[in-house]
């Protein structure tokens, strides 16, 4: 049996019998539990991500939204959804879209919970689910075993896929490239300036992190003019992909290539609500109240899916015959901006893919090397991992599609598996922490969180202050470098 069998089997077996129940089950839990905190306080989330942030040191909450948006966004918002359609159906948008919305509430809850329990080292903060885990489970050993599959779901399976986005966006202008030496000399190159900037610090990524919304919105404002241009279109490909998204005979007739079951790995892949990597990012806000930036995660989710998502969405099925294109992933995408905009769109595609695949790469590999210092801060084992890191980005150019999606599913997979256990273990915490927010915004005030507020003595930087403190000591510069 091949390697890409042995992989299609397990992420076929991973999502079939496991995961699709875990993400659904725990994104419906928690928008009962929240009673649909992301929609009953989207005004308040779209404020929270505005909100300056306390004190003079730190990042602000936008900021901290910023940095967990642009390591969510990348080539899964348009290879994976490209994909998706291309193999599932149409339908699979609907699924995307609804496990968005489900999968918000469980990023509330787990960003509320990387608040609540980061930790301040320095003038910096780390937090995130393997923090949680160790000190609100008081599991170390746990919240180890997150942090290896985090290292494993983005320095090596997302990476490697990231690179093979990169490679099948030149295959357009190089057919059989897989015959060719390009996928070595594209592998090659992105090694070398990873292994550069791994070694070297996040000036790169501190660009990236301004370039990445530019591009996204000149991606949104060409789907935006997609939309415009074949608006009479638009009632009838909303209607192809409901009545694809139902089509109960095709989802459970082969349920493991479904639209149900691809728009949920797919939107999982993309969006990341549930995984346990954004709450990496959210720990570093610097905020008076910990469910504000709960609040502010579920604008990021919304931006990714509902917002960039779907532009891909509308640019594949607005703008021809996709299913008969022969195409699949970035090159169906490139030829489908072409047919709108001539062949420039190929170009502007190829760019775009390129930015978001290496900037993803960066993103990646920071959220990567912050678990492996939760696990170990020995330089000699933080050297490997940086060489390991690179040498998987050269490995992942060279990647069929199978093999690049299956590795990638089936270590993200694992990874939600552990960090939804532990926030539905831990969930009430959250909940407790949106009842204190909302019963302060109830009384007029700015809300103002305590340990004590919601009965908790275990926490690192949320400890009782008098009344005439001011909350700047929760601030800090992120532990997380983009």
């Amino acid at each position: 049996m091949s390697l890409e069998s042995i992989l299609t089997q397990i992420d076929d077996m991973l999502y079939t019998w496991l995961l699709i129940y875990l993400l659904a089950g725990s994104g419906i839990y928690f928008t009962v539990r929240t009673r649909c905190v992301q929609i009953r306080r989207f005004k308040d989330a779209l404020q929270c991500m505005m909100e300056k942030k306390e004190g003079d040191k730190g990042v602000s909450s936008f900021q901290a939204l910023m940095i967990a948006t642009a390591s969510r966004v990348g080539t899964g918002n348009m290879a994976g959804v490209a994909t998706a359609i291309i193999t599932g159906g149409p339908g699979a948008a609907f699924w995307m879209w609804l496990m968005a919305v489900l999968g918000s509430a469980s990023a509330f809850v787990e960003s509320t919970l990387a608040q609540i329990y980061k930790k301040k080292e320095g003038d910096s903060f780390k937090g995130g689910p393997a923090y949680y885990i160790e000190r609100a489970l008081n599991a170390r050993w746990l919240g180890v075993v997150f942090a290896i599959s985090l290292i494993a779901t983005f320095a090596f399976g997302f990476n490697g896929l990231q690179a093979y986005n990169i490679v099948s966006a030149f295959s357009v202008y190089t057919p059989d490239i897989e015959n060719s030496v390009l996928p070595t000399a594209i592998g090659l190159i992105l090694a070398i300036a990873a292994l550069f900037i791994f070694f070297s610090g996040d000036v790169i990524g501190k660009i990236s992190s301004v370039l990445v919304p530019v591009m996204a919105g000149l991606y949104i404002a060409v789907g935006l003019f997609v939309i415009v241009t074949n608006i009479t279109r638009l009632p009838g490909v909303l209607a192809i992909i409901m009545k694809d998204a139902f089509n109960f005979r095709s989802i459970f007739g082969g349920f493991t290539g479904s639209c149900m079951v691809l728009g949920i790995k797919r939107g999982l892949f993309s969006n990341e609500a549930g995984m346990g990597s954004a709450p990496n990012a959210s720990a570093s806000a610097t905020v008076s109240h910990p469910a504000k930036q709960g609040l502010a995660q579920i604008i990021s989710v919304y931006i990714d899916t509902l917002l960039i998502c779907s532009t891909t969405v509308f640019l594949i099925l607005l703008t021809g015959d996709w299913a008969a294109s022969g195409y699949s992933g970035i090159p169906l995408l490139q030829q489908c901006v072409a047919k709108v905009i001539g062949p420039i769109g190929i170009h502007f595609v190829t760019v775009i893919v390129c930015l978001f695949a290496f900037t993803s790469i960066i993103g990646n590999y920071f959220y990567a090397e912050a678990n492996i210092l939760f696990i170990t801060k020995n330089p000699v084992v933080m050297a490997i991992f940086r060489v390991a890191a690179a040498i998987m980005v050269f490995i992942g150019a060279g990647n069929s599609l199978d093999v690049a999606w299956s590795l990638a599913d089936i270590t993200m997979g694992l990874e939600a598996v552990v960090n939804i256990v532990a926030i539905l273990l831990l969930g009430k915490i959250a909940f407790k922490a949106l009842d204190d927010y909302e019963s302060q915004m109830a009384r007029g005030l700015d809300p103002v969180f305590h340990e004590s507020n919601i009965g908790l003595t275990n926490t690192d930087v949320w400890k009782d202050r008098p009344e005439d403190d001011t909350p700047a000591d929760v601030g800090g510069d992120t532990g997380i470098r983009m």
